[in-house]
């Protein structure tokens, strides 16, 4: 699996989970849905996401929007 579709996938997964927490636990938890997207905006942008520096270092193979 190569880094993007790693990053992307765990992207998706983190907005889903923030989302039945803050439906379920707790409203403050919409905070986390802010933060997910805020990275993913940010990372559109410069390139750079710590989320795929770990996949990276995990072995996933280089894609084309995160080497």
């Amino acid at each position: 699996m190569s880094i993007d579709r790693a990053m992307f996938r765990f992207a998706g997964i983190m907005v889903l989970l923030s989302v039945v927490l803050t439906v379920y636990v707790s409203p403050h938890f919409v905070w986390f849905t802010v933060f997910v997207g805020a990275n993913l905006l940010q990372s559109s942008f410069t390139g750079f996401c710590p989320a795929a520096m770990v996949f990276k270092k995990m072995g996933c193979k280089s894609g084309s929007a995160f080497q």
